[in-house]
């Protein structure tokens, strides 16, 4: 028949709870037989919260030496020494995760905000912004017959039987409008015929 040893825990082996009350007092073998009990699922959670080893590592290495500093903070009535030890690496991974991102936030901000613009860019983007508005000037001087027909064919991508659909006048009506408001737009923006 085999003895205590084989089946489970020993009649003198400590329990982990045990085991966190004399560390508390500063027992370095109780802190042995806890970090022996923890060790692996600290670092199997902190794992596969982080996905990587070398952070998991770190991750197991501070919760168990919190473990040993705080040990006299752990309750019993609260719950089981191996759900006070979890959840310790579990809040600790998970910071780490948030601290990590916080710092790709910081650099991506940074990265942006330090990025030079090519003056060729802003030359451009403020021409194009420019040519926007003496478009829209150039159109209100249209009459709202004319304004209508070209913002149709122009804007909207409609062709010259669709505007005269849409507007519910002949297509040779239409054409008039297009040619006298594309006349006036080319004189008001100052381009060549």
């Amino acid at each position: 028949m085999p003895g205590p040893e084989a089946g489970g825990r020993g009649a003198d082996r400590p329990t982990p709870e045990e085991c966190l009350r004399k560390v508390a007092l500063g027992d370095r073998d109780a802190f042995d037989h806890v970090y022996a009990a923890f060790a692996g699922p600290v670092f199997g959670l902190a794992r596969r919260v982080l996905r990587d080893p070398a952070q998991a590592e770190e991750v197991a290495q501070e919760v168990l030496v919190e473990v040993w500093r705080t040990a006299s903070r752990f309750n019993p009535e609260l719950g089981s020494a191996q759900a006070w030890v979890m959840t310790m690496a579990h809040r600790r991974a998970v910071d780490r995760v948030r601290s990590e991102q916080a710092a790709e936030d910081r650099e991506a901000r940074l990265a942006r905000s330090s990025a030079v613009v090519d003056y060729d860019d802003v030359v451009e983007t403020v021409e194009n912004r420019l040519d926007q508005q003496r478009v829209r000037n150039c159109l209100g001087g249209l009459t709202e017959l004319q304004r209508e027909s070209v913002t149709l064919a122009y804007y909207s991508g409609y062709t010259y039987p669709q505007v005269a659909q849409l507007l519910s006048v002949p297509l040779g009506t239409v054409k008039t409008r297009m040619r006298d408001g594309l006349a006036r737009l080319r004189d008001c923006l100052g381009v060549g015929r």
